[in-house]
């Protein structure tokens, strides 16, 4: 098949596109690189970019300081992100009101994805990127990852690259485009935009990118630490097969059961000033819990080859303790069924957002009393559960310090009950794909394990609808 190369070609209707991404999901073997290919280049990429990350007490920090009336960490630009305190006061969980520092970054960030047809499939232009918070150094990235403040050049560095196919895209080429949350547990209200745009073969690789089919993306969920989280959020907005609607609710009964949870939960947050924050304490060399429990906020130097500038300091939040991220699935009359829980953060812009059935630290709720620390341990032990996708996967290493979850995906067979737990409900995968084309629905660990499960065998046949019908 000869390359689509006009725009109205690039962009045909969403079904077209729906069966193309199926058709991409079934290859495994790229038409640009073969895994083995691949393998040598992401270890040649990893071996050849430089990131060195040194601790350092906040006084060498460059650029930053604590600002005089509130003890805030800010950047001397106003720009980037600033380090702040926070109160915040909720109707439920088991602790109702507490403080913390959290990260103010009001600009929208964009995460956006190439893809680009290579005889006759569709590719995706993947990034090999190290970040100064990843354990393990280089991670396949999206194609373009950067703040506002990046691309817009506040930090006098090189341009992003591929940065005008989505600033200035072209709507006929856009396959999806929503506006997503990041941690609502250590950001305030921040949002990217989680894009994918379809781009024409004169689009090429560049040293540390590459063109994976959707197959061989899918693959690369399952390495530990392979895949960073904003390509997984990005990949967790692309659209499905639009399949009928035969979930246990309905799109509306859905719909009004989020809509009556931000509407009645009362979460009140308040930005304060970071300095004598009730419950954490500050040194030369950090800030935090006097429990040693959450996380710490710490300040490192970076040297780098493969950035837009060569090195900088900046703080990074170092969470405390391996997170569990635990999603059951199962079959309600055949069809495929998430169960997603209605979750409060103090840095959410709407009161809840759909998580994942377990999501936590263990540590942090030992000493709580209700079932969650039993459920972080024991999640996927059960009898009659069936472990369908199990990888350690880091948490966005340009905020966060060796953030590390363990995501688990557990099938449920029909002996488990289907009633639902107070604040969770059953939502069919195509209902969850359809959700996810809309902002605030889906938290970041939802939608990052909603795209391992699509990585997962058949789970692409799934939610991309490569049949056309149900998947029986």
């Amino acid at each position: 098949m000869p390359l689509r190369t006009e725009p109205e070609a690039l962009r045909a209707d969403d079904s077209d596109v729906r069966v193309r991404l199926a058709e991409s999901a079934r290859v495994t073997e790229g038409a640009a690189v073969s895994s083995a290919q691949f393998e040598k280049w992401f270890a040649e990429r990893s071996a050849a970019q430089l990131h060195e990350v040194t601790p350092i007490p906040f006084a060498k920090l460059r650029d930053w300081s604590f600002a005089e009336s509130s003890g805030n960490l800010v950047h001397d630009s106003g720009r980037f992100f600033s380090v702040a305190g926070l109160t915040a006061d909720v109707d439920d969980g088991p602790v109702r009101g507490w403080a913390q520092p959290i990260i103010v970054q009001p600009e929208i960030g964009l995460l956006g994805i190439a893809v680009r047809e290579i005889d006759g499939v569709l590719h995706l232009l993947m990034q090999a990127k190290a970040e100064p918070g990843n354990p393990n150094g280089v991670q396949l990235s999206p194609t373009v990852q950067a703040t506002k403040s990046n691309y817009t050049g506040v930090h006098r560095g090189r341009p992003v690259p591929y940065i005008e196919h989505f600033a200035r895209a072209d709507p006929r080429r856009v396959i999806a485009d929503v506006l997503q949350s990041e941690h609502g547990a250590w950001f305030y209200r921040k949002r990217n935009r989680n894009m994918l745009v379809e781009v024409g073969p004169e689009v090429e690789a560049g040293e540390d990118f590459c063109w994976l089919t959707l197959g061989q993306v899918h693959e690369q969920l399952g390495i530990d630490h392979r895949v960073n989280m904003d390509a997984r959020t990005v990949l967790s907005c692309l659209p499905g097969f639009a399949a009928e609607d035969r979930g246990l609710h309905s799109n509306t009964e859905i719909l009004h059961w989020i809509t009556s949870n931000q509407a009645v939960h009362d979460v009140e947050t308040t930005l304060v000033g970071l300095r004598d924050l009730p419950g954490w304490q500050q040194s030369e060399w950090t800030i935090s819990h006097e429990r040693g429990l959450f996380f710490s906020v710490n300040a490192v130097d970076i040297v780098a080859n493969s950035r837009e500038v060569g090195g900088w300091t900046q703080p990074l939040i170092e969470p405390h303790g391996l997170g569990v991220v635990g999603l059951l699935v199962k079959r309600i009359d055949g069809v495929p069924h998430a169960l997603l829980r209605a979750r409060i953060e103090p840095g959410y812009i709407d009161a809840i957002e759909l998580a994942p059935t377990v999501q936590g630290t263990p540590e942090n709720h030992a000493h709580l009393s209700g079932p969650l620390y039993q459920q972080l341990l024991d999640f996927g032990r059960g009898p009659g559960e069936r472990v369908l996708f199990d990888a350690e996967l880091s948490e966005e290493g340009g905020r966060f310090y060796h953030s590390r979850s363990r995501y688990k995906i557990v099938e449920v067979g029909d002996d488990h009950p289907a009633e639902e737990p107070p604040g969770h409900y059953w939502i069919s995968l195509p209902q969850i794909t359809s959700l996810l084309q809309h902002r605030h629905y889906l938290n970041v660990q939802a939608r990052s394990i909603i795209a391992c499960l699509r990585g997962h065998e058949g789970g692409a046949l799934v939610l991309h609808g490569a049949t056309g019908r149900d998947t029986p």
